[in-house]
């Protein structure tokens, strides 16, 4: 059986912080990310598609993955990536039910998450 997906990517100018970084003295070497700091947030989401003939079209896919967030600069204040894509996934299978979706987010594209969401 084959399983069909398209892919889109974007990015967001955005800022967020982690304030256990400021208190657990295990995360000491990194204390500076309880701050509020600026990333460029990249993000690559890849949705099951059902047939070979743009079933989903990407413009529009993308269009609408970019049109969750309202403004030009995003505050996740105290969220992760990996709960910035819970929250991705919540949006986009309300409006693409019933499909597999990977998302990945990286922090400045050196850091982030790759996280699976099987159809439900």
């Amino acid at each position: 059986m084959i399983t069909r997906w398209i892919w889109v990517t974007f990015q967001k100018v955005g800022y967020h912080r982690y304030p256990d970084a400021g208190t657990d003295h295990n995360l000491a070497d990194v204390q500076y990310l309880a701050n509020k700091h600026r990333h460029l947030f990249k993000f690559k989401i890849s949705i099951e598609t059902w047939h070979d003939n743009r079933e989903l079209e990407f413009h529009q896919f993308l269009n609408y993955c970019e049109s969750l967030f309202e403004s030009k600069i995003i505050d996740i204040d105290f969220k992760s990536v990996e709960m910035l894509a819970v929250d991705l996934h919540g949006q986009i299978s309300k409006k693409y039910p019933g499909r597999d979706m990977i998302i990945e987010i990286s922090e400045d594209g050196e850091c982030g998450c790759t996280m699976e969401f099987p159809k439900c």
